[in-house]
């Protein structure tokens, strides 16, 4: 599960700029960005708590198991890119800066050059698992925001044992919203689960206090008549917390604080849990005699119910992909991000929310 502080980022980007000249920039092997190959995935390999030698780890993976192309972004003098493309970029953006402030300050950073290869057509999609915010406003001042987008949300896919997963946003981007705002959050986020994960019409949930029309606050009943009376939206009614790991609905919609509440408080509790059973099995040697039995049975639901099994999270509304992984990510959760965001590049997501919206 993806966690990302609460922050709200306004502006637009200007018209697309032609690519810089980075030919004496990029490093290493060459990276195919016409027809003749399929454009790379910018990893920003200065951003996260173990980069960039977990990032870099994780980016040689992804193209070893995927065969996923990979443009490395970061200080060639702290990168060992491992046989792969780095694009230099001089300064490094860290977790505690301010986001806006760290990305108008900082133009050559890792993060900001990231951006500027999907919006150059140098890359088809960047991750990062820096400053969330600071990534956000990344994508949305360099990439700009999609016609007709009110504010761009993060998607965070959450694992349903037995189920499909739960797509809930807005997981932290906007603190406050409207309810216009929750309805496109309703659209994009159709999209995203339709891509990542094939369901033909997902089921749109409203994360309330009751099941009920009627409850909730006045920006939650609002939405809810919006989105019963919108087109294009599976809309099942209100949601509550215990359904959001449920198969209640496939995408559940929020404010950006809510959402951020709701998913820290689930990542928590799972911790608890998994930490209470490990604790049992090891309390004595009856249930330690066990573990030979039980340890197998529990491998596939540790697998995923791991973070890092699902890469990190989507930033959707901006014109460009933009996955935000944990800061805390290991090599396994940035290959997973960087084949996510390579597939959903290809898939066409940006088009495809484009239309939702604009429909």
């Amino acid at each position: 599960m993806q966690a990302g502080p609460t922050t709200s980022t306004a502006g637009d980007a200007p018209p697309r700029a032609a690519a810089r000249d980075d030919a004496e920039q990029l490093t290493g092997p060459e990276v195919a960005t016409g027809a003749g190959g399929a454009l790379p995935v910018a990893v920003d390999a200065m951003g996260g708590d173990r980069a960039p030698s977990e990032i870099v780890a994780g980016a040689r993976l992804a193209a070893d198991r995927s065969g996923v192309r990979v443009l490395l972004v970061g200080r060639p003098d702290e990168v060992e890119a491992a046989g792969l493309p780095l694009m230099a970029a001089s300064e490094v953006v860290t977790m505690d800066e301010e986001p806006s402030q760290a990305i108008r300050r900082k133009k050559d950073s890792s993060l900001v050059r990231a951006a500027e290869a999907v919006r150059d057509g140098r890359a088809s999609a960047m991750v990062s698992a820096g400053n969330t915010g600071a990534a956000m406003a990344a994508a949305l001042l360099r990439m700009g925001r999609l016609p007709g987008v009110a504010r761009p949300a993060i998607a965070t896919t959450l694992p349903v044992p037995g189920a499909n997963h739960t797509v809930l946003l807005d997981s932290g981007a906007n603190s406050e919203c409207s309810a216009a705002w929750l309805v496109q959050f309703a659209q994009m986020g159709s999209v995203f689960s339709r891509l990542r994960y094939g369901i033909g019409s997902p089921r749109v949930g409203l994360l309330s206090i009751g099941e009920e029309p009627g409850k909730g606050t006045p920006l939650v009943k609002e939405t809810h008549r919006l989105l019963s009376e919108a087109e294009g939206i599976d809309f099942v009614g209100n949601v509550e917390g215990r359904d959001i790991l449920s198969d209640a609905a496939d995408v559940v919609v929020t404010d950006g604080f809510t959402g951020n509440v709701a998913l820290k408080a689930l990542e928590g509790s799972v911790g608890f849990v998994m930490r209470l059973v490990v604790g049992a099995l090891r309390s004595d040697p009856v249930a330690r005699a066990s573990l030979d039995v039980v340890m197998p049975a529990l491998a596939p639901l540790v697998e995923e119910l791991d973070p890092d099994s699902q890469g990190g999270a989507m930033l959707l509304g901006v014109d460009g992909v933009c996955m935000i992984s944990h800061g805390s990510s290991s090599a396994k959760a940035v290959a997973n991000a960087v084949a996510a965001a390579h597939d959903l590049a290809a898939a066409g997501m940006v088009e495809q929310l484009r239309a939702a919206v604009a429909g």
